[in-house]
């Protein structure tokens, strides 16, 4: 039961941080992986490409879960959706407390992962319903990604603080599951904008919202375009927050502490950079902040191969700055390019493609390293994605292809 005395600005401002809060749990035990699995190796003596499936199959299970799942947010409503995605979430987090093997640990982040796809979908397309135009629906995504930053600090700040009292990096799960309760409450009891007008236009209409919506998505270029787009940036940087642990800590500068502490730095320079996007974003124009903000993360790959790990032990973190804008703008103006009513099945499409990324980037990566014997050779494969994705960065900005689409998302808002 909700409080419908709040007033609308009170509620929209409560629904605001719903959303960061979101990403922020999320972020907690997706990007605190590379902590964990450099714990994992050693642990339970598995090779990378073993290691990663604490990356990729949570990732597969989003992927699928966003595909098949999507359209529940545009169906049930967001709050339904925010609340089924974190009940199975944190259910699946609280019996990490229990897991011993690595089968268990790999079936609960299945599980884990197919609850993130639920309620993050949920909360990608309430962003649209809080946002009255494309450029507000930008803000508010990088606003959003801001808080993911700084969960990615949190995360993995808390597992060391674990590992260095002698407890198991199991209990960051735990946490996540505690926070999960405390959002659960939080989101029955607010006042969401359910069922808005719309999608009550577009039923009215004779429309239907379902599997039919997700269909239409899969079909539309201009979706196939930003999910490209979007899985080279996922795979580019889940290079660096899975694997640089790994690879830099053969790392022989004058800085000993640089291997342990550059995925922090990573995620810090990612957190700050998002919110400086909401910035960038108000002054240029984007896809030419996305064209140089891939130029720069295609600089730092590029010097930390030529450089050798001394040089990409700075660079690989320095690449969080520019990373932090590229994936919400992105997520943001491909959600745009549709109707309010399929929000929250473009938001599903699009989970479902970088996610899939998240799982098959930082698989391959272990493959070819353990191919070689050496990481150098997936973070070769990562400078090459890099490369093109800077790619199609340029000609976004050069071609402008959704410049008349937003124009007309913008005139109907």
């Amino acid at each position: 039961m909700h409080d419908e005395s709040v007033g609308p600005v009170a509620a929209f401002r409560a629904a605001r941080a719903l959303v960061c809060l979101l990403f922020f749990t999320f972020a907690m035990t997706s990007d605190a992986v590379g902590s964990i699995v450099s714990r994992v190796i050693v642990e339970m003596h598995l090779s990378l490409t073993a290691a990663g499936a604490f990356q990729y199959v949570p990732m597969a299970a989003i992927a699928i879960g966003a595909v098949t799942l999507g359209f529940l947010a545009d169906r049930l409503g967001r709050r339904t959706a925010i609340v089924v995605g974190l009940g199975l979430y944190g259910g699946s987090s609280l019996l990490f407390a229990f897991g011993n093997t690595f089968g268990v640990f790999v079936a609960l982040l299945a599980l884990s992962g197919l609850g993130i796809s639920i309620f993050k979908t949920g909360a990608l397309a309430l962003i649209g319903d809080l946002t009255p135009s494309p450029a507000s629906h930008t803000r508010l995504m990088n606003a959003a990604e801001g808080f993911f930053g700084i969960g990615s600090i949190v995360g993995p700040g808390v597992v060391a603080v674990l590992l260095a009292a002698g407890l198991s990096w199991k209990w960051l799960y735990v946490i996540a599951a505690g926070i999960c309760v405390a959002l659960i409450l939080l989101a029955t009891r607010m006042k969401v904008p359910e069922g808005h007008a719309p999608i009550k236009e577009f039923i009215a209409a004779g429309g239907k919202v379902g599997e039919g919506s997700t269909a239409r998505v899969l079909r539309d270029p201009f979706a196939l375009g930003f999910a490209g787009v979007m899985m080279l940036y996922v795979a580019v940087e889940c290079a660096v927050y899975v694997w640089m642990p790994t690879y830099v800590r053969a790392y022989r500068g004058p800085l000993s502490w640089l291997p342990l502490y550059g995925l922090t730095i990573f995620f810090l320079l990612r957190a700050l950079g998002r919110f400086l996007g909401i910035w960038l974003l108000r002054h240029f124009q984007w896809n030419a902040v996305l064209a140089l903000c891939g130029l720069f993360i295609l600089a730092c790959f590029a010097g930390s191969i030529l450089g050798g790990i001394e040089l990409g032990a700075w660079l690989l973190p320095a690449s969080g700055l520019a990373m932090s804008v590229i994936y919400p703008t992105l997520n943001s103006k491909g959600i745009s390019c549709f109707p309010k009513s399929e929000h929250g099945a473009a938001a599903g499409v699009l989970l479902f493609f970088t996610a899939a990324a998240a799982a098959l980037g930082p698989l391959a990566m272990g493959a070819v390293s353990d191919a070689y014997g050496d990481v150098r050779m997936g973070f070769i494969l990562a400078t090459a994605l890099a490369l093109l994705m800077f790619i199609a960065l340029l000609l976004n900005w050069l071609i402008d292809p959704t410049q008349q689409r937003l124009q007309v998302a913008a005139a109907m808002a």
